[in-house]
């Protein structure tokens, strides 16, 4: 008779405060010994966009090292598993939190990287990740490619073009394009045909596609945000770390908010979906190059249970 395991795992809404809104993930926070086949099997079973094992590290400098996957593969970085991942460690005392800020080293699959656990009475009330520093992978320019990308979300391509901001793939960890809408009213209006997106994102190498709009539901929020990504089996997305650090570093560069040394940017997302979300970025410039970006927000656990197989 094969092994059996009995595995602990949890899961967690991010870029929230209240359950059922924000981006679920779920985190096996002891998979060591689990074979590649198995950890992907567990990605199928949890069904969500992304499920997070947790290792020792492999580098002293972290505390851990993650491995995240969606139902189909692994991926290298992401932004919202990491932020529940590492509210889920410190609610479990796997990383002890005795101040108001600690900071810590992740390790995954492309370096090593900064974690911030923002806490009030030792209660972790925000997560903040810095991500890798910015590539602009180069803008979209082709009148063909405007009418592509605006029949792929169903607008005409007034409403983008008018804003007079590029459409452009950015990466800060995964490439993703990013598309400007004038108006609120176009982008929840949105009808993404996930086909013509999927074409799109192989074509320009982006993992997915980002849509904004600097006018927004809830007056704290400074764009208001879609994201589609069809192409690793989402349709789309209720909020987007990875996109998000991509989008602040776009808004900065092309000077679509008032740029500080260091510019802060709430955007919600989830909106169209009902899941809400808002989601921190931190943009730090010195002498107009981008020197960091962080990304955060709030998380609350919804589940916790064992998993047999």
């Amino acid at each position: 008779m094969p092994d059996r395991h009995t595995i602990k795992f949890y899961q967690a809404d991010v870029f929230t405060d209240e359950p059922f809104g924000g981006n679920p993930v779920a985190v096996i926070p002891e998979a060591d010994g689990l074979s590649d086949d198995q950890l992907q099997q567990i990605a199928r079973e949890m069904n969500l966009s992304e499920t997070v094992f947790v290792f020792p590290p492999t580098d002293k400098a972290a505390v851990v090292r993650l491995r995240i996957f969606t139902p189909t593969q692994e991926i290298p970085f992401a932004g919202h598993p990491v932020i529940g991942t590492f509210f889920i460690l410190a609610e479990l005392g796997i990383i002890r939190v005795k101040e108001s800020l600690t900071r810590v080293m992740q390790e995954c699959n492309i370096g090593l990287f900064p974690v911030e656990l923002h806490a009030v009475a030792g209660l972790v009330e925000r997560v903040v990740m810095t991500q890798p520093k910015p590539e602009f992978l180069g803008p979209i320019e082709e009148t063909e490619d405007l009418y592509k990308v605006a029949s792929a979300l169903g607008l005409s391509k007034h409403v983008i073009a008018d804003t007079k901001w590029p459409i452009e793939v950015v990466s800060t960890g995964l490439p993703v394009m990013i598309v400007p809408v004038r108006t609120l009213t176009a982008v929840r209006s949105i009808r993404p045909d996930a086909t013509a997106i999927a074409d799109l994102c192989r074509r320009f190498g982006a993992n997915g596609l980002m849509v904004f709009t600097t006018v927004t539901v809830e007056p704290s929020a400074t764009v208001h945000t879609r994201m589609f990504a069809p192409s690793i089996g989402i349709l789309e997305d209720p909020a987007t770390g990875s996109a998000s650090g991509a989008l602040g570093a776009y808004l900065v560069q092309n000077g679509v908010v008032d740029v500080l040394p260091v510019t802060e940017i709430i955007a919600e997302q989830g909106f169209e979906i009902d899941r809400p979300s808002s989601i921190y970025i931190q943009v730090e410039s010195d002498d107009d190059i981008i020197q960091s970006v962080k990304v955060g927000g709030q998380c609350v656990k919804v589940i916790e249970g064992t998993l047999n197989f």
